[in-house]
């Protein structure tokens, strides 16, 4: 299955981001105001949000076609150069005079984030370049038919109700799996998706829901709950340390997160829903996707910052693991 990922097309809709990282020193405080002096040492920047999708389905030797809108700024020259290095497909990427390129970037000092400074624009698309959006994404559905698509939403705005709805009843016609990794804004939008993938935070937040232990009955329930009220085929729900939770009707089961040391959890989810999508689209079994998903999340918090999986490890750890 690892050795066929470079035979499947992978089309990833959602909010592009730039992330960006300061690395430095403190060793005195401001006489200005009672804060740290970062003395700087180095700067980096990689693809996040949705590009770190791309990045982790290129890592894994498949083909990603990426849908967004970004702004006509540095960041977004940056963020468009940093894939192209990558040999990733960026023609269907929109660049906008109305839009600000979303970037996030953290302040480190001896591996310990400081502050995060976001910039971005949370608006919807305006209807003209979201239509220009969507005729780009159905157009690319009808004439190459990829093999899975993938839902990367960080509530920026460039994914809408009436879009998402356009594209999942598209890809029904055409039987090409959904993938969904949704945030709050637009969580009960994606109505007969094949595989819906929030975490444990987002199902709290969009349910109404407390849960605190991450019990396998509970999860029943509030998967059921969901499915009344969001149809779709197979829930995949993160636990962070406590693993990934599986349902593909009316019971699920837990699958246990594998011990790691976790040097940072960013991009995590990224990672679970690419892998999870190459699976489906290989023809694995749920459980099977949702086991080597599991593995390559944990995967990924033992690097600092948002990096993609590593192919051949991840082959390596699901071969002892599993």
């Amino acid at each position: 299955m690892f050795s066929g990922f470079r035979h499947v097309k992978v089309a990833i809709a959602g909010d592009l981001m730039l992330d960006k990282y300061v690395y430095g020193s403190v060793e005195r405080i401001s006489p200005e105001a009672p804060v740290p002096v970062l003395d700087v040492v180095s700067n980096d920047a990689r693809p996040g949000g949705a590009a770190n999708v791309a990045v982790n389905i290129n890592a894994l030797d498949a083909t990603p076609v990426v849908f967004s809108v970004i702004g006509n700024d540095t960041n977004g020259d940056t963020l468009i150069g940093l894939l192209r290095e990558k040999g990733i497909n960026t023609k269907h990427i929109i660049r906008s005079d109305k839009r600000i390129t979303s970037a996030k970037t953290r302040i480190i000092a001896k591996n310990h984030q400081m502050m995060r400074i976001d910039e971005e624009i949370t608006d919807e698309l305006d209807e003209t370049t979201s239509k220009k959006l969507q005729k780009s994404i159905i157009t690319f559905l009808n004439q190459h038919k990829p093999d899975v698509f993938i839902f990367e939403d960080y509530d920026k705005g460039v994914l809408t109700p009436d879009l998402i709805s356009i594209i999942i009843t598209t890809c029904i016609k055409l039987n090409i799996p959904v993938v969904v990794d949704p945030k709050k804004k637009n969580f009960f939008a994606y109505t007969n998706c094949t595989v819906f993938k929030p975490n444990i935070r987002e199902i709290n937040e969009s349910l109404q829901t407390q849960l605190q232990q991450t019990e396998t009955t509970d999860l029943n329930i509030i998967t059921n709950i969901l499915k009344q009220k969001m149809p779709h085929q197979i829930t995949l729900i993160t636990l962070g340390d406590k693993g990934i939770y599986l349902n593909t009707g009316k019971k699920g089961v837990i699958q246990k997160a594998h011990i790691r040391n976790v040097s940072d959890v960013s991009g995590a989810g990224d990672t679970v829903v690419s892998v999870a999508a190459l699976c489906l689209a290989s023809g694995a079994e749920p459980a099977l996707m949702a086991a080597i998903a599991n593995i390559a999340g944990g995967l990924v918090c033992e690097l600092p910052g948002v990096v993609p999986v590593n192919k051949s490890v991840l082959l390596k750890e699901c071969l002892n693991l599993l």
